[in-house]
């Protein structure tokens, strides 16, 4: 079911960019956040990453040119290794529960990317609404 809710994901961000002008965080974020949706320490985790970050190319950019490809690549690479960073340092720290790891290694980044070029309350509130549209329509789809 996880491709299918993918593909769901994908056509719902699609649709809600087109119809409201604002991206849910990313083409694919949202889908990936739906598959976790019963989860929330995952999404939460992801989240924490993605807003790092964000901290991280506030940072940069006040020392490079960071625009365009060279942006999202680096946006990308760190959001990349922040959560493997997230995955080996955590459990060293305290007794983390497993399901407060970050999904997947680029959406941290993507997610990140969508928070620079839009303001952050539209970004989150549409990858929250589409998101749990996703998860309903997946729900629905396989009660058929």
């Amino acid at each position: 079911m996880i491709v299918e809710t993918l593909l769901i994901g994908l056509v719902l961000a699609l649709l809600w960019a087109e119809v409201t002008d604002i991206s849910p965080g990313g083409i694919i974020v949202p889908g990936y956040f739906a598959i976790y949706l019963d989860r929330p320490l995952r999404a939460a985790a992801t989240l924490a990453v993605a807003l790092l970050t964000l901290a991280v190319y506030r940072l940069l950019v006040r020392h490079l040119i960071l625009f365009g490809r060279r942006r999202f690549v680096l946006m990308v690479l760190v959001g990349a290794v922040l959560s493997q960073a997230w995955l080996l340092v955590l459990p060293k720290l305290f007794d983390a529960p497993v399901e407060l790891r970050v999904i997947g290694w680029i959406v941290p980044g993507i997610l990140a990317s969508s928070l620079v070029r839009q303001k952050a309350l539209p970004t989150l509130a549409s990858l929250t609404a589409v998101s749990t549209l996703t998860f309903a329509v997946v729900g629905l789809v396989a009660l058929l």
